[in-house]
């Protein structure tokens, strides 16, 4: 049996969609490898804690600068040779990362890293969309968010707990195997060209014509809002919880930071509600869970905003995995561009989340940020209504 034929099994379903969980978590697991060991590095090698924290606006500098160029390169080449090569860099430059003394080649090959980082998620979700049939796509996406969330955390606990701070380089050395690993797997496991649900000749819409289209839009407009919300929370809320009446210890905030994992279940959990009610009242459900959790956190006390920061996690990664899973089942063609868009889109929705967020947070407290937060969670509250009342 050919391999293209044994992917309309679910056994081969099963199969990409483990490949690509390992090879999206390794690869989010360089994102982060500095986050915790952002003081170290200032010591170290003799830097502020501004330059130090390069380390990681770099890497989504070159992530927001890459992803439309491979949106398009998705949807023009094979799979196989676009996570060959871009695995090859990501790998490369997390070695160099670990060999370097200097921040400047430090800063520049998380740049080259960031620049890749698309070749090996935007494409993927780009190839996952033409690999499956819809029903099943809805369920593998919300994976995909998953291992988003698994290789997020987890390169944050790699440079900061599984490896003690000062020997911050093993940390690159294990994701560069991590990727490395992963990319094997792919090349031993992915088609080099999907079998596609859709007609043989799709048709190739540009990035306006995709702009026009209001069912990609109003998904984009969640992927904004929504991460313009949940960045702006984990950005801010350290500083509400260190301060007064709270007075939290850094480390109590650290752990509290691992509601963060609550996104890994709601990712799949999130497919599984779309395949049985629909984008819209997914949406729904995720936008008012989200803002029962930010009302949560002006409830002064450190155990209930715990509580409500895993609410939070699992309400954004419910309703991303929704949005992007209802993108790519309405795309018949240009799979890779609309994908760069939810991107961009996203992590645009992020910077300027933080931005607004702390102009808030500076001027009305957390009370602000949270007013701002529940106010910005009217859109996809209203584009889940308006999805639910096309479908009904």
């Amino acid at each position: 049996m050919a391999a293209g034929s044994r992917l309309e099994a679910p056994e081969g379903e099963r199969g990409i969609q483990a490949v690509v969980f390992a090879l999206v978590a390794a690869t989010f697991l360089t994102v982060y490898a500095t986050q915790p060991v952002l003081p170290i590095l200032t010591e170290e090698l003799g830097v502020t804690p501004a330059v130090a924290s390069l380390t990681i606006s770099a890497v989504v500098l070159g992530i927001a600068l890459a992803n439309l160029p491979f949106g398009v390169i998705a949807d023009r080449f094979p799979i196989r040779p676009i996570v060959a090569g871009g695995g090859a860099v990501v790998a490369l430059a997390s070695v160099t990362c670990a060999l370097t003394h200097s921040m400047g080649v430090l800063i520049g090959a998380r740049f080259l890293q960031g620049l890749f980082v698309p070749s090996l998620s935007t494409c993927l979700a780009a190839y996952l969309s033409r690999t499956l049939p819809p029903r099943r796509l809805n369920v593998v996406m919300g994976w995909y968010v998953s291992a988003t969330v698994t290789g997020g955390m987890g390169g944050r606990l790699l440079g900061g707990f599984i490896f003690p701070a000062e020997h911050w380089r093993l940390a690159f050395v294990a994701a560069a195997a991590a990727v490395a690993g992963s990319v094997a797997a792919a090349m031993r496991w992915l088609p080099s060209r999907p079998v596609s649900t859709a007609k043989p000749t799709e048709p190739s819409e540009g990035f306006v014509r995709l702009l026009s289209r209001p069912e990609l839009l109003r998904m984009l407009s969640v992927a904004f809002s929504a991460f313009f919300v949940f960045s702006a929370v984990f950005n801010y809320v350290p500083f509400y919880l260190s301060g007064p009446p709270i007075s939290a210890s850094v480390r109590m905030i650290t752990l509290v930071y691992l509601a963060y994992l609550m996104g890994i279940p709601a990712g799949p959990f999130a497919g599984r509600l779309t395949n049985l009610f629909g984008a819209g009242a997914t949406l729904i459900a995720g936008a008012v869970a989200f803002a029962l959790a930010i009302g949560l956190t002006l409830i002064p006390s450190l155990p209930v905003i715990a509580a409500s920061l895993a609410l939070t996690c699992a309400a954004f990664f419910t309703m991303h995995a929704a949005a992007v899973g209802s993108l790519n089942a309405r795309l018949t063609g240009s799979r890779g561009k609309a994908n760069s868009l939810y991107v961009l889109f996203y992590y645009l929705g992020g910077a300027t989340g933080i931005s607004a967020t702390g102009a808030a947070y500076a001027r009305w407290g957390w009370h602000g940020a949270a007013a701002l937060g529940l106010g910005v969670l009217l859109v996809p509250l209203m584009v889940g209504v308006v999805e639910a009342v096309r479908r009904s």
